[in-house]
């Protein structure tokens, strides 16, 4: 379980930011004081624009950012306090990434498995699992600087998941790839939910979250306008489309300036 309470996080901003972001004020507010659960079995989906500040709010989940404000616990256990139990929890997978591309796949895969302490039998386990689930034994030994994009996220996914987590934070797990590659990434988080466990995703596509959520929270300007199933929130905004929901949520969020 994930629960959010009260999350706030500010930057502090240098001179070249504070021109390129066209502003007097040295101070930025990423996510502003916004708070949501989300229980084990169940796909939990943060929705929103670009600079919304859902990678943000991931990153805090994942233990990479600390929030200025408020607390997020993962399993009962503090993302700031207890911040290796976090992430002996969790998977983590962001666009940002780097696989280096001299390693094979069964090389890294082995290589983080061993970093999560795993024995060696867990971790050829997993290895078998993971590449015969995505379509990776045929390039298991081979560069990973010589895999198509494609082939690079569905590895990414794997090593992400060697520990076997019970917490899934995917940053836009779709984006970029071809259709293919993508439903097998979806349906991998649906197994994932059947499993038990509970899957956290961003993404700015409503079509991915209608077929995936089985709750979203809507971010728009660091701010949570709209939670819960998805019926919820086209009901409480009288459509009937996710993406007419947002498209609405966001209208009215930036005629009053959140």
């Amino acid at each position: 379980m994930i629960q959010v309470n009260n999350f706030t996080k500010i930057y502090k901003l240098n001179k070249k930011q504070m021109a390129e972001q066209r502003t007097k004020s040295n101070i930025s507010k990423a996510v502003d004081n916004i708070s949501f659960n989300a229980e084990k079995g169940q796909i939990f989906g943060l929705l929103g624009p670009n600079g919304a500040g859902k990678t943000t709010t991931l990153r805090s989940i994942a233990t990479l950012i600390k929030p200025t404000e408020g607390t997020i616990l993962v399993d009962g256990y503090d993302v700031a306090k207890d911040s290796m139990e976090v992430r002996r929890r969790i998977g983590f997978l962001t666009n940002e990434l780097k696989m280096d591309s001299h390693f094979t796949p069964k090389y890294l895969m082995s290589f983080f498995g061993s970093l999560y302490g795993l024995s060696k039998e867990k971790i050829d386990n997993r290895i078998d699992e993971l590449f015969s689930l995505f379509g990776i034994y045929p390039f298991a030994n081979k560069k990973v600087g010589d895999l198509s994009t494609g082939m690079k996220q569905k590895l990414s996914i794997a090593v992400s998941l060697i520990h076997d987590p019970q917490v899934i934070v995917f940053d836009e797990p779709t984006n970029g790839l071809d259709i293919i590659t993508a439903k097998a990434v979806t349906d991998y988080l649906k197994t994932l939910k059947e499993q038990g466990k509970l899957v956290v995703v961003s993404t700015h596509i409503m079509t991915v979250a209608s077929k995936l959520c089985d709750k979203i929270g809507i971010i728009i300007n660091g701010k949570i306008v709209a939670e819960g199933t998805i019926d919820t929130v086209l009901k409480n905004t009288n459509t009937f489309d996710l993406e007419d929901a947002f498209f609405q949520l966001y209208k009215n969020n930036i005629k009053e300036g959140i």
